[in-house]
């Protein structure tokens, strides 16, 4: 069976659900449980010097909305008597942090959420999950 789960978070409902999949699958498997939840690099304008927030505001906001997204995790599954550990990422692209994240600790199984877009919406605004699907050979369960 699955010996490391990673369960990739950006703190909405639906990603809710992946992880009490992802703890579910973990506590039947005896998996180790891994958080990652990704930062969004600086907006750097090449249009004006002036930005609305100062750089390092930006790089403590984010990581303190990273933190918790993670922390969040990690309770949620203390609370269901399994060790979880979390890390934070800075990336362009979360879905390259994502395998770069599972190929560097050796996860076996990511658990990751869709939000169910089709047509024009999944274009347009794409989806991190169908990249990871698409990039990795690792085994990925999509929970809608």
């Amino acid at each position: 069976m699955y010996k490391h789960i990673l369960v990739p978070t950006d703190g909405s409902d639906i990603t809710h659900k992946a992880v009490q999949a992802a703890i579910g699958m973990a506590r039947l498997s005896g998996a180790k449980l891994s958080t990652l939840s990704v930062k969004e690099p600086f907006p750097y304008s090449a249009i004006s010097e002036m930005q609305p927030v100062p750089p390092q505001e930006f790089f403590d906001a984010q990581e303190r909305i990273a933190a918790a997204r993670v922390k969040g995790v990690v309770d949620e599954a203390a609370a269901a008597g399994l060790s979880c550990s979390g890390s934070t990422v800075e990336a362009l692209h979360p879905w390259e942090a994502i395998l770069d994240h599972a190929q560097q600790n050796g996860v076996d199984l990511i658990v990751m959420a869709s939000h169910g877009r089709r047509g024009l919406n999944a274009i347009l605004l794409g989806s991190e999950t169908q990249r990871v699907l698409i990039h990795t050979k690792l085994p990925v369960l999509v929970v809608r």
